[in-house]
């Protein structure tokens, strides 16, 4: 989560998903920097955790949905974090093509993969199956896992990281 933290610059009033946020740890180092930090995860006895935490965050809210069809129209958030969700999904593409449906264009999208699920040529494939681009990965010796740190439209990626 740092790494994907660190290459994310937040603007005031960026709208902001954290899909499977868990018990909301992504609140904490994002809630009060942005215009609305949105929690999303399937899982009721897990988001009683991130309903305590969110009452610090009041640009915070949490919803119960599955990752593979959120409540969202298209094209709304500017930054979407999928943090250790997809090994725990039916069907990572399903999820991933919902993430990117919801971001809007020119969204950075982090997301991770757990290296005992995921090779790193599996990964960057699976990614890539959804056409996002992949700026930066990591899969680091003390990682569990790859982050990648993806953007949702291809003019967006050549003005940030030139050519690719």
């Amino acid at each position: 989560m740092k790494m994907a933290l660190s290459c994310t610059a937040f603007k005031k009033d960026s709208l902001v998903l954290d899909v499977g946020c868990g018990t909301g740890l992504l609140f904490e180092r994002v809630g009060k920097s942005v215009r609305l930090l949105v929690g999303l995860d399937i899982s009721s006895r897990i988001l009683k955790e991130a309903k305590r935490r969110v009452k610090r965050f009041p640009t915070t809210a949490v919803v119960r949905a599955d990752a593979d069809f959120t409540p969202f129209r298209s094209d709304v958030f500017d930054v979407t974090f999928a943090m250790t969700l997809l090994q725990n999904v039916p069907d990572p593409l399903v999820a991933l093509r919902e993430m990117k449906r919801v971001s809007k264009d020119r969204a950075f999208i982090a997301i991770t993969g757990l290296k005992k699920e995921f090779s790193r040529e599996a990964f960057v494939k699976l990614l890539q199956r959804v056409r996002l681009n992949v700026s930066v990965m990591e899969s680091s010796g003390e990682l569990k896992g790859y982050v990648a740190m993806c953007w949702k439209g291809r003019k967006h990626l050549k003005e940030r990281f030139g050519s690719y």
